[in-house]
């Protein structure tokens, strides 16, 4: 057994189904490997959206997603799918290949010090040099990457260790790391208090975030709510931690959210956070969100907790088991008068939209489709307009999910992400909304997915235009546009043909149900383009 079949062995012991990836004569040896396996491997068609597609995977299958690419260029390119996992705290394992051991530092061709290059957007990174130590480390590399605050891990494998025989292979049984204890049980003494804070308060909120998803904790957040008759909001992250529609919840949060979510948080009592990071889109003045009241903060890196503001109770811990602890507990909240009050804001403060009926209205079709998804479809957002429109719109059913980029904000994710997620679960409904301008950021991948024959349902809002800049630089610069012009390219039906894909072109209101009832009839590929107003702005 050499190194290459070594890496590919851990894979197998780790159940890893698919690898996306890119190969180069430095991830040889282990693309050579693989063909001896049962892990299946995607050929993604620029190395950015392998890491996007394993995040799709990722986060749908609930295990690690897996990447390869080459040395030099192809690991660069995937700095920033890493970099995007990382913001949002997905379980990555991306393996490199890299020069040969003895040439490391000598600049030669497609060299890169890829470990280094990474240190600030990776949970951990290894440099392999002996051979031997590759069963431990990606051991190690599935563990961390998948326990405490989940995050990426590279594994950068020289190609002269790829090819050296490795003396005895032997997978352990379990990872044993001295500086690496994560916290998955909140500590009691803190739990009492924030039973006793709930008992005294008479407007509790809980603002939930990605953790509460990362942490499969949704269904002990939900039973606590309910329960208790307790007010829901979330991040853009958050979003699907409880059903969209739940009369507990009461939005998004943060400078694109709603209004009465901004309120309900301000205005409490007691604020439960949990699985959040308090960062800038969430909450703009961390500050303010302490004041007057008791603040909870839930989260299973210590390191989150106190970062942007200082919490009256903190508890580290993994968010599931947090809430079962809390659920086991005795006693009684008093809401009914707060969640009276917080409806009459639902009702009072939702923004009203003035669409013009020549185009087709965003809220109107993004509200039909997730109205005709199935309860468990995944719903895959980019970034953009698209992003916020989606996060305001979509209906997010019990037993579905929202997936996006929300840390970093990549344009580019959703098509990459969307087919990572439908292999995950092929029987899922997976829809991908984008913008014409993230679109042309990931267009190359509908290769991939027609190759691999993953079914997803690729929705283009088309303004030709760069919305979101161009609606910075209408409100900023008083219409003085620079470099947000993306004319009328490409032509999506001559694209479609050209990738063999089915297309459907929605131009206003009118053509929104049939287009829907037609994509979603087979679990074909469609593209459908959305003719949307250009001067269409996401804030009223």
């Amino acid at each position: 057994m050499i190194g290459a079949d070594a890496i590919v062995k851990a894979l197998s012991e780790e159940h890893v189904k698919y690898v996306f990836g890119y190969p180069g004569v430095a991830i040889c040896p282990f693309y050579n490997s693989i063909l001896n396996s049962d892990v299946e491997t995607v050929l993604v068609r620029t190395e950015q959206n392998a890491a996007h597609a394993a995040s799709g995977y990722a986060r749908v299958s609930g295990e690690v997603g897996v990447c390869a690419v080459t040395s030099g260029p192809g690991a660069t390119n995937l700095i920033t799918g890493i970099a995007t996992a990382f913001a949002d705290s997905i379980p990555l394992v991306c393996i490199t290949g890299q020069v040969n051991s003895s040439l490391l530092g000598s600049d030669v061709f497609q060299e890169a010090d890829i470990t280094g290059a990474v240190e600030s957007f990776v949970k951990y990174s290894y440099l392999v040099k002996n051979v031997n130590d590759i069963p431990r480390i990606m051991k190690e590399a599935f563990y961390i990457a998948n326990t405490g605050r989940k995050g990426p891990v590279l594994v950068d494998v020289p190609i002269d260790i790829q090819n050296a025989e490795i003396k005895k292979y032997k997978y352990p049984d379990e990872v044993a790391m001295r500086t690496y204890k994560p916290t998955f049980v909140g500590n009691f003494a803190q739990i009492k208090k924030v039973i006793k804070a709930l008992e005294k308060a008479k407007r509790p909120v809980v603002c939930a975030g990605g953790g509460v998803i990362l942490a499969n904790a949704q269904d002990n957040l939900l039973k606590f709510c309910e329960s208790k008759n307790i007010p829901v909001v979330s991040t853009m992250m958050g979003i699907s931690a409880v059903p969209t529609s739940h009369p507990l919840y009461f939005g998004m949060v943060g400078n694109n959210g709603k209004a009465y979510a901004n309120r309900a948080m301000n205005e409490s009592d007691l604020l439960i956070m949990v699985g959040a990071r308090v960062a800038d889109r969430a909450v703009n003045q961390p500050d303010l969100i302490t004041e007057n009241k008791v603040m909870v903060h839930i989260d299973v890196d210590p390191a989150e907790i106190g970062k942007n503001c200082g919490p009256t109770i903190p508890i580290v811990g993994d968010a599931s088991n947090i809430f079962e602890q809390i659920n086991n507990q005795e006693f009684e909240c008093d809401t009914k008068e707060w969640v009276k009050l917080l409806n009459s804001y639902k009702e009072t403060m939702g923004k009203k939209r003035n669409p013009n009926p020549s185009f087709t209205d965003p809220e109107f079709f993004i509200k039909t489709l997730s109205s005709k998804l199935k309860n468990d479809s995944v719903y895959v957002a980019d970034v953009g307009q698209n992003q916020i429109w989606s996060c305001s719109f979509c209906d997010v059913k019990k037993g579905g999910r929202f997936l996006t980029s929300g840390g970093m904000g990549t344009m580019g994710y959703s098509i990459p992400a969307a087919m990572g997620a439908k292999l995950a679960n092929p029987k899922k409904q997976v829809v991908a909304v984008c913008g014409d301008g993230s679109f042309q950021m990931s267009m190359m991948e509908l290769a991939t997915i027609n190759e691999v024959k993953a079914g997803v349902k690729i929705i283009v809002l088309k303004n030709n235009y760069l919305g979101m800049v161009r609606e910075y630089q209408h409100f900023t610069y008083n219409d003085n546009y620079s470099v947000v012009s993306l004319n009328d390219y490409p032509n999506l039906e001559m694209l479609s043909k050209a990738y063999d894909l089915n297309y459907i072109k929605v131009t206003d209101n009118s053509d929104v149900e049939p287009a829907i009832k037609d994509m979603l009839s087979n679990d074909k590929t469609y593209i459908v383009e959305v003719l949307i107003d250009p001067m269409d702005i996401v804030k009223g």
